[in-house]
């Protein structure tokens, strides 16, 4: 008999990754989907505080199905759920 082989990483396992204990709140910017570690994301606040609503899950960093209509918007994650508002997104 042959030893058990060890399956490549795939989508799982970076969403373990992504969704493990101990990870901030939200560890990836909401406009571009990137870390929030990695890189200066000032102007992504600056978007999503004033006009734009968020485009990727700050949890999860998936990209998120995104409604606006004249009174505001809905985000809604498949992992997270859905997010609303009126105006911005309010990163600190």
């Amino acid at each position: 008999m042959s030893a058990p082989v060890e399956p490549a990483e795939g989508p799982a396992d970076r969403d373990a990754e992504r969704d493990g204990a101990g990870a901030a709140s939200e560890p990836f910017c909401a406009w571009c989907g990137r870390a929030r570690v990695e890189g200066d994301h000032a102007p992504c606040d600056r978007r999503l505080a004033t006009v734009d609503p968020p485009r990727h899950c700050p949890v999860c960093a998936r990209r998120m199905v995104v409604q606006v209509d004249p009174m505001g918007w809905t985000a809604r994650c498949s992992r997270h759920g859905e997010s609303t508002g009126a105006g911005g997104f309010g990163h600190p």
